[in-house]
């Protein structure tokens, strides 16, 4: 049993972490400004005496006593993220500053989200943990993408300058239920869309790919890597590295949901990668993990979800 912090976990994925530690028998404190994330994520564990919640902003420091911390603050889709993109930018990197000092002060152990965005708009594919990226350091998906990157620095210049035992892990596409139902991602807008009876939004072609990890999965792995052995620092792709496009994604949504919607096409956004796929080669020989749940079967979940939010 430890005594863990978890800061955004009240979100999406801070909440199905949560869950999973909470589970494990470890005390949990959730700390999260519920800027995206929402207590209602959390209602069915509160009865749990393990669980402590607290309303708080990670670019503030925080006194705590902790044995392990998952950063996981940082508003994560672009509607949320470039609504107040100088927020999102002191999230990550203030918020890192922070969470590393209350790291350094406890000698807890420390794992960052970050984020595939790390690699920009990819010359290389599938992306291995090698590549350093093309980001675009002035456009508007800058101040996340920037954010993270910076805050990888400072995690590794905090493991060099006072060998502080850091995690890094870099988050790919992920869904699952308790997803927000507005955060602008494609699985949630495809899904909303279709359950609703309106049009499904395909921005470009719709031959744009992207790699799409169950939440499920996605939190296996990020206890893992916490768990690992000492000096695995990463980072580290987590992933389902199975490909698809816009519009294969569009039509699977379409057809577990038994819409009648109809598939249009806009402009692409700003700086919107035109493919992402994980290299997962070093996941699956240091953490001995590769995602177990196939696309149908957790869209089959997340609609299921979904449709509660609706009705």
């Amino acid at each position: 049993m430890k005594k863990i912090l978890i800061t955004g976990g009240a979100g999406f994925l801070g909440s199905h972490l949560t869950e999973k530690l909470l589970r494990d028998g470890n005390d949990v404190l959730v700390v999260d400004n519920y800027f995206t994330g929402t207590k209602e994520n959390l209602a069915h564990l509160l009865p749990n005496p393990k669980l402590e919640l607290m309303r708080h902003d990670v670019t503030f420091p925080l006194y705590v006593e902790t044995d392990q911390i998952y950063n996981l603050a940082c508003p994560a889709s672009p509607v949320h993220y470039q609504y107040d993109p100088v927020q999102t930018t002191k999230t990550s990197v203030h918020g890192a500053i922070n969470m590393l000092g209350l790291a350094k002060r406890t000698r807890a152990r420390i794992l960052q989200a970050s984020t595939s965005e790390v690699y920009g708009d990819p010359e290389v594919h599938p992306q291995p943990e090698e590549y350093w990226g093309k980001v675009n350091p002035i456009g508007i998906r800058s101040c996340y993408d920037e954010g993270k990157r910076c805050a990888e620095t400072l995690f590794f210049d905090y493991n060099r300058q006072h060998n502080l035992d850091i995690k890094v892990v870099r988050i790919f596409n992920t869904y699952g239920p308790r997803m927000h139902p507005n955060d602008g991602r494609v699985v949630s807008n495809f899904i909303m869309q279709a359950l609703q009876g309106k049009d499904i939004t395909i921005y470009g072609d719709g031959q744009q790919t992207r790699s799409f990890c169950y939440v499920d999965d996605l939190i296996d792995a990020m206890v893992k890597m916490m768990n690992s052995e000492e000096g695995f620092t990463g980072p580290v792709n987590i992933g389902n590295p199975g490909e698809f496009t816009m519009l294969q994604l569009a039509e699977t949504v379409l057809k577990l949901s038994a819409s009648k919607s109809k598939i249009i096409y806009q402009p692409l956004p700003s700086d919107d990668p035109r493919q992402r796929q994980p290299n997962i080669d070093l996941a699956k020989s240091k953490l001995s993990w590769e995602p177990k749940v196939c696309l149908d079967d957790g869209l089959k979940e997340t609609i299921a979800y979904f449709r509660k939010v609706v009705s």
